[in-house]
């Protein structure tokens, strides 16, 4: 065939186009399972990292049985049902037997995904810890969403104030200080801090009915004998499927 003709590019380009493609379908099925494998470890580590475990993870001998071997002890998978929604969430018992419920959230960053783990201590109200990542964010501006000082800062801030739910803010130009639901957002990555802010809200909204039904409040006081106050009667909480006892 005369390679300076039309066609010999036309079919040269062709093949080569198939053969790609065949490497690349072959390539991605014989992956697939270590794709996914990979995707689970990463999934564990970041839900571990929520409540301050799995940190030597980088160090490990083996990285997949160390995160494994954690999340079987620690960690364990459930569900619960708010009419026809069902909300994953992740219960983790600490050696000192206290319960960490820990809560994925996912949202929309300036420039792809962003997504994390929220874990509450068991008065369903104060931050335990954090843990959030990211997919393309600007480097050095929003992908510090990820970085150990940025989600510190929500460790000991609670989600509602005054019995209502707030949940937490992202301040541009600093939190206040005093402020129980408040962080700081990022220098120079106002967008994605935001985009983090309307991520944690939007998720956090839907376990609403499962925190009022399980929230602790404050005993109530009750007045001296010789007192002419009226004590208040008792509030019953909401009633939801799957109440933590």
């Amino acid at each position: 065939m005369d390679t300076n003709k039309n066609l010999y590019t036309v079919i040269y380009s062709t093949v080569l186009v198939v053969v790609v493609a065949v490497v690349l379908a072959l390539a991605s099925y014989l992956l697939k399972d270590k794709q996914e494998r990979n995707i689970e470890i990463e999934t564990k580590q970041m839900v571990l990292k929520s409540v301050h475990l799995g940190t030597e993870a980088a160090t490990a001998a083996d990285k997949a049985k160390y995160i494994e071997d954690l999340y079987s002890k620690y960690i364990k998978d459930t569900t619960i049902q708010e009419g026809d929604i069902t909300l994953q969430m992740y219960i983790c018992t600490l050696d000192t037997k206290d319960r960490i419920y820990i809560l994925p959230v996912h949202g929309t960053g300036l420039w792809g995904p962003i997504w994390g783990y929220v874990a509450l201590k068991n008065d369903f109200n104060t931050i335990y810890g954090t843990t959030l990542d990211h997919k393309g964010e600007t480097p050095g501006l929003g992908a510090e969403i990820n970085t150990p000082a940025f989600c510190k800062q929500f460790e000991g801030k609670q989600i509602f104030e005054n019995g209502n739910f707030v949940s937490i803010l992202v301040v541009k130009g600093g939190a206040d200080p005093t402020a129980v639901n408040q962080v700081d957002a990022i220098s120079g990555g106002t967008i994605t801090s935001k985009a983090v802010e309307a991520m944690l809200k939007n998720n956090l909204t839907e376990y609403l009915n499962f925190f009022k039904a399980n929230l602790k409040e404050p005993a109530p006081v009750v007045p001296a004998a010789d007192s002419t106050m009226t004590v208040p009667a008792d509030t019953t909480k909401a009633a939801i499927k799957t109440p933590i006892k």
